[in-house]
């Protein structure tokens, strides 16, 4: 999967967020959504990567307000509606029809080359005898039984690529629905499974969820978890790039892929990542966050975030999901654009552990002034050395502390007040060791620095 990804990304400039997000989609069966103006490479990003997967069946389609259902989900075979005649899905699906068609058709091709005697007019009239009746048995067995011919259609599809979703028409949305959240599909009273993986949509804009007409692609839109925003390639250098292997030839070149088989094992390998406690508080204290911040994350988004964090984890060969893994979560918990740079920042301050190696370089700057002081201690030759240690250390871990104030004035968390709490308790440790060493009654650091 590494692989396919490098590759793909070799082919496109500046759309590692996005083929990440593709990766993620594919390996968790989540459907996706590229927003972007129009020439960013979304497609071709998606087609890429869908070009990559080897026995994979495919459909794709470009909507408009004159798309309907039969051009999406497959149109009822007229054969299926008229007496004597036999659905096409099943002739085809049934191999003892095959076989005496096969047979037939093998004989009328040897036909050419076989002199016109009644033996040969005989064997005709035999196997196309064989063919009719059994054809007529099925026939019976099916009648008045319709029949929708989906062949090349999303129900057969394993990938989908539906383009400019939000042009889709009033008539279409209810099927476009129920495929994407429940990979099903109903015609003429009869549902039929979806075997697709992922669905992928792209559109230039977001509809107007408060204008009364549009509202109604709302649900549309929620049901496309996984969302990335596109931009113009912004580096000079890569511009120049992607422009010399197009003229060069080397674009859509493939050198990496996988087989839809392979996809199924790696789909069961991130199933199996382990999901510890500690992640699912931190998922938590970010929902927690975000609904403070005044973003909505719904209870159904935050209980199904956890895949995501797999595919992260397994991508990054963790045994286990990591906080980092949850920075993936950036292209889950948004559901308008300008909410993104929020949940992206917030993530970063709360996964990555910013405050840990604050808290960390603080405590070192202690340790350093606590060595510096049990060496000034130590000479001798110095008239009330451990006096004038006491009043320098004091002065530097009552500076100290005002940064330890500072990092927990910040915290957002329990976890990152912990960590505050825990550093403020080594230093007075050091202070309180400090004072013991050279006879001094010690005094809490607060009263130090309320004494400055």
């Amino acid at each position: 999967m590494l692989a396919v990804m490098a590759d793909v990304n070799a082919q496109v400039a500046e759309r590692e967020k996005l083929v990440e997000a593709i990766a993620i989609a594919l390996l968790t069966r989540k459907n996706l959504f590229i927003l972007g103006a129009p020439g960013q490479a979304k497609s071709y990003a998606i087609n890429q990567f869908r070009a990559r997967i080897t026995g994979a069946r495919q459909f794709e389609r470009l909507l408009s307000k004159q798309t309907d259902e039969e051009q999406l989900f497959g149109r009822v075979d007229l054969a299926s509606l008229l007496p004597g005649s036999v659905p096409e899905s099943v002739m085809y699906n049934d191999e003892f029809c095959q076989e005496l068609h096969f047979n037939l058709q093998s004989l009328v091709d040897s036909l050419p080359g076989q002199k016109d005697t009644p033996e040969i007019f005989e064997q005709l009239k035999e196997h196309t005898g064989k063919l009719e009746t059994y054809r007529a048995a099925l026939a019976a067995l099916h009648s008045s039984q319709p029949q929708v011919n989906t062949s090349g259609k999303i129900p057969e599809a394993d990938i989908v690529f539906l383009d400019e979703i939000f042009k889709c028409n009033d008539g279409v949305l209810n099927s476009l629905l129920t495929a994407l959240n429940e990979r099903k599909y109903t015609n003429e009273g009869r549902t039929y499974p979806i075997p697709t993986v992922s669905f992928f949509a792209a559109s230039n804009e977001i509809p107007n969820f408060s204008d009364p007409q549009e509202k109604i692609l709302e649900a549309l839109y929620d049901r496309l978890e996984l969302k990335v925003v596109t931009d113009n390639i912004t580096d000079r250098d890569k511009r120049l790039a992607v422009l010399a292997d197009k003229q060069a030839g080397r674009f859509g070149q493939i050198a990496a892929s996988i087989t839809l088989d392979e996809l199924g094992r790696m789909q069961q390998e991130v199933a199996d990542i382990p999901v510890p406690d500690a992640a699912n508080e931190l998922a938590d204290d970010i929902l927690c966050q975000l609904r403070k911040d005044g973003i909505p994350v719904s209870d159904r988004k935050y209980l199904n975030y956890y895949p995501i964090a797999q595919a992260k984890a397994w991508l990054s060969g963790h045994a286990q999901v990591e906080s980092q893994d949850l920075l993936a979560l950036k292209n889950y918990l948004w559901q308008k654009p300008g909410d993104r740079p929020v949940v992206e920042a917030m993530l970063n301050r709360m996964c990555v552990n910013p405050m840990q190696d604050k808290v960390n370089s603080v405590r070192a700057m202690a340790m350093d002034v606590q060595a510096e002081f049990d060496t000034n201690c130590a000479d001798a030759g110095k008239p009330n050395a451990g006096s004038k240690a006491l009043i320098k250390l004091r002065g530097e871990l009552v500076r100290l502390y005002g940064e330890q104030q500072k990092l927990a004035a910040s915290a957002h968390s329990d976890s990152e007040k912990a960590q505050t709490d825990g550093l403020l308790a080594d230093m007075e440790q050091i202070s309180r060791k400090a004072h013991e060493a050279v006879g001094f009654t010690y005094t809490p650091l607060e009263q130090l620095a309320a004494l400055q």
